[in-house]
């Protein structure tokens, strides 16, 4: 509790050496552009009611001076676009900075002005990335999810799922309109994987708090992606072919303007990327998915929303060969050595969800808003695995001018080994819940309260078997031994109730700003029995100052309750006296905007303290986590972090981001016995230590993500997009072993993806043909990609082998190499 006096102690005392000023005005400014992010010149920029005004340049840019501290609306409007208002309150010498996007269609009359403040904005972790960003990213992977991985880094380019602030994939929320998401929970690697569950052409607007976060979002303790789909104004659509991926989406309302529809539908295989791996041999993996948003008005105060997706991912591989090459981990002997394994069999998985739902929206008054959801999400997973190999290992030949090149000439040991699996689990969520909010002067309440049933079928039964040099490990004379046995069958129903209070307040006079929310959230879980209480504050203070700065704290608790993945033991059974995952956090930086290279920039910065108890230990294999199903750990993360936004080229939004952190973790009874050693390798005496405190799984030091978008100067419609991801190495655990737990590491992760697109068709209607089959088109766009431009070899994870001798062999497994794609993506 200390750093979180410290942190409001010092927000209070420089706020109290404000100074005084005559009253300024107020800025807007930005860019207006057309639905293909065209900028559009000579836009009229208007206060409403008032004949002032102003209009944009060839640029599309515009700036205009108000009145501060009182309420306006701009209104942009433009010969053959339907007319944009935009409502601001804003204080003295605040400069708001906008991009306003026109639509198509017949000029429509606008309403009165309704008073909207900007407190939003001013919350501490939030990031708002351009949904259209998304799209232009080339990456393996196409979603959102990999635009949070520019902030947050990664290591794993085949996965949707990232690690924030040093917490696990399963610490972080996702909603889509309100909406809470799950993903599948039994994918090992990220080749299972498919398509993630947010389609980029749908998306209207991207929040992403990265720690700090409000309590009107939910129980995990690292972040929040809160994602909303379009609410389409007229008919329109995209498709999109690709050599790893294709979609459609539609989109329309109707003529009463009651209806309106959005529907997305997309496939992938990820067959020509996985044909390059180091296991050879028949990859069939396949996803695809079909989404639909409708919406309908009912009357000026009620509307309702339908929400339903359905996805299917299927891998299978039978897998023929596979080439590595590695160092040895042991004691005793180090070398560079080479495995070759030659495999039968087969693995087949299977991953199937579904998603309901259902809200009601009552607008009571213009202060009012009272909303009701009911979802039902299902998981239904199955994976099947009997795979076998033989393998040979021992130093390889690497000179190219000989025959045995690539070839074990000096073979050290030979085995087999065997892997069964025949899992499935199937998840059922269904949710009833309530939220709503009330605008009451300078403050605005906001309240939800919400049911969850949870019922979860899992049957586990997994084996393995080593055999080394004839022998099978462990070793036991007349016994045939398996490495590992899983058998385990849970049924779980449970049952959690949940809500929400918090006020969010605006205050301070003309020279100087304020925002406070203040919030507390409950939780109880039938599973356990426990009840938890979160308290979070935030604050924010904008001072009267030359420079557009705004200086952020927030501090709170994040409980987290276990779910599924943090209830299984390594052993495969089932602790239902799992307790929460514990932390009280710490988050304070400053918003600085200002103009670099003549252009408006955004610079972010924020530092971070995290202090955990009642931890779930666990180990990361790719994307799997295998947690050890007790609360026997505490735990820290710390780091600061710096993101700049802006124009770095004119007309084109970039990203940079860099990050520095460390966590690590205690956990409770994690001694080992050391042993002294005699020229003979005999034990002549022995002590017992503790390990202390280590790094966690996902401690990565440092994190660098950019993207950067260009243009030829000579003609805008040639774009290059580039993405850069850098993190430094990350410990790697030996399962189930004291003294070698962070006894690995995985090397720094380096990767570099490049785009480049050409306009096919523009905008430009008049210059077709009457009879031209692309009449009905916006535009369309054709792009190259290049994916892991340097060709670097990442590795994900380690084959841990051992021979008769107790040697244990370190195989990475390594990630996609350099690979081209080829997509075509037309609008309408």
């Amino acid at each position: 509790m200390r750093f979180h006096h410290f942190i409001f102690s010092i927000f209070f005392l420089v706020s109290a050496f404000t100074a005084a000023a005559q009253k300024n005005p107020a800025w807007v400014s930005g860019k207006v552009i057309d639905e293909n992010e065209n900028p559009l010149s000579g836009v009229s920029v208007m206060i409403l009611g008032r004949q002032s005004g102003s209009s944009t340049g060839d640029s599309g840019t515009f700036r205009i001076k108000v009145s501060a501290d009182k309420a306006f609306a701009l209104v942009f409007s433009y010969t053959g676009y339907r007319a944009e208002q935009k409502n601001f309150l804003l204080n003295e010498n605040e400069e708001e900075k906008i991009t306003v996007r026109l639509e198509r269609g017949n000029v429509t009359t606008l309403g009165e002005v309704v008073v909207t403040d900007q407190r939003d904005r001013r919350e501490a972790g939030l990031i708002r990335p351009n949904p259209k960003t998304v799209i232009n990213l080339p990456t393996v992977t196409t979603g959102v999810e990999n635009l949070i991985k520019i902030f947050v880094g990664s290591n794993n380019e085949l996965t949707s799922q990232y690690s924030v602030r040093g917490g696990s994939f399963d610490e972080n929320l996702i909603y889509v309109n309100d909406f809470e998401i799950f993903r599948p929970y039994l994918v090992r690697n990220g080749q299972q994987e498919g398509l993630s569950f947010i389609n980029p052409e749908m998306v209207r607007n991207i929040n992403f708090y990265n720690g700090g976060f409000q309590a009107r979002y939910g129980d995990k303790m690292s972040s929040v992606l809160d994602i909303q789909y379009k609410k389409p104004k007229r008919f329109g659509g995209s498709a999109y072919a690709g050599i790893l991926e294709q979609g459609l989406h539609v989109e329309g309302i109707s003529k009463n303007d009651r209806l309106s529809y959005l529907i997305g539908v997309r496939n992938r295989s990820n067959r020509n990327l996985l044909s390059r791996q180091e296991t050879q041999g028949n990859y069939v993996p396949s996803s695809s998915d079909l989404q639909a948003l409708i919406n309908y008005r009912f009357s000026e105060k009620w509307t309702g929303e339908f929400f339903g997706n359905i996805s299917e991912s299927r891998f299978a591989l039978n897998p023929q060969f596979s080439q590595l090459t590695t160092s040895v981990f042991s004691p005793f002997f180090t070398s560079s050595l080479g495995l070759d394994i030659y495999f039968e069999g087969q693995e087949k998985d299977q991953y199937q969800t579904n998603m309901l739902g259902l809200s009601f929206t009552n607008q009571v008054t213009s202060r009012l808003k009272l909303k009701w959801l009911l979802s039902r999400f299902e998981n239904d997973e199955r994976e099947n695995v009997d795979i076998s190999g033989t393998y040979l290992f021992g130093e390889r030949d690497f000179d190219k001018t000989q025959p045995t090149f690539g070839t074990i000439v000096s073979p050290l040991g030979a085995g087999v080994f065997q892997n069964f699996t025949r899992n499935s689990l199937n998840i059922e969520n269904f949710n009833i819940s309530h939220k709503g909010s009330l605008d009451l002067r300078n403050h605005s309440f906001q309240w939800g309260v919400g049911f969850d049933r949870t019922a979860i079928t899992d049957r586990l039964n997994e084996w393995e078997r080593q055999d080394s040099a004839g022998y099978s490990i462990p070793f036991n004379p007349g016994q045939l031994n398996l490495s590992k046995v899983i058998k385990s069958n849970a049924d779980l129903d449970i049952n959690k109730f949940s809500g929400f209070f918090q006020d969010n307040l605006l205050f301070g006079d003309s020279l100087n700003s304020y925002t406070l929310t203040a919030g507390i959230r409950y939780n109880y879980n039938s599973l356990n029995g426990e009840f938890l209480l979160s308290p979070r504050v935030g604050a924010s203070w904008k001072p009267n100052w030359k420079r557009d700065i705004i200086f952020r704290v927030a501090a709170g608790a994040y409980h987290q309750p276990p779910f599924y993945r943090e209830l299984r033991r390594y052993d495969g059974t089932v602790n239902e006296n799992l307790k929460a995952q514990k932390s009280w956090q710490g988050v304070m930086g400053f918003d600085y905007n200002f103009i670099g290279w003549g252009r408006p920039m955004r610079l972010t910065t924020e530092a971070y303290y995290k202090h955990m108890t009642d931890v779930v230990p666990y180990d990361v294999d790719n994307v799997r986590i295998r947690y050890f199903g007790e609360n026997n750990a505490k735990a820290y993360a710390m780091g600061l972090e710096a993101r700049l936004y802006g124009e770095i080229v004119k007309d084109a939004e970039s990203w940079i981001s860099i990050g520095f952190m460390n966590t690590k973790e205690d956990i409770k009874g994690d001694k080992y016995t050391d042993y002294t050693l005699d020229e003979f390798n005999h034990p002549i005496d022995s002590v017992t230590l503790d390990k202390g405190w280590v790094r966690r799984p996902t401690d990565r030091r440092i994190t660098f993500g950019m993207f950067f978008q260009d243009y030829l100067a000579t003609n805008k419609n040639f774009k290059m997009y580039l993405s850069l991801l850098y993190g430094s190495n990350l410990p790697y655990n030996i399962p189930n072993n004291v003294k070698y737990r962070n006894g690995l590491e995985i090397p720094s992760y380096i990767r570099a993806d490049i785009g480049f697109s050409a306009l096919l068709l523009d905008s430009d209607r008049s210059r077709r043909r009457s009879h031209s089959p692309f009449l009905g088109f916006d535009n369309i766009w054709a792009s190259l990609e290049v994916f892991n431009l340097i060709d670097r070899d990442n590795t994900i994870s380690y084959l841990l082998i051992k021979d008769f001798s107790n040697t244990t062999y370190t195989m990475p497994q390594r990630l996609t190499p350099r690979l081209i794609n080829f997509k075509v993506v037309a609008r309408w």
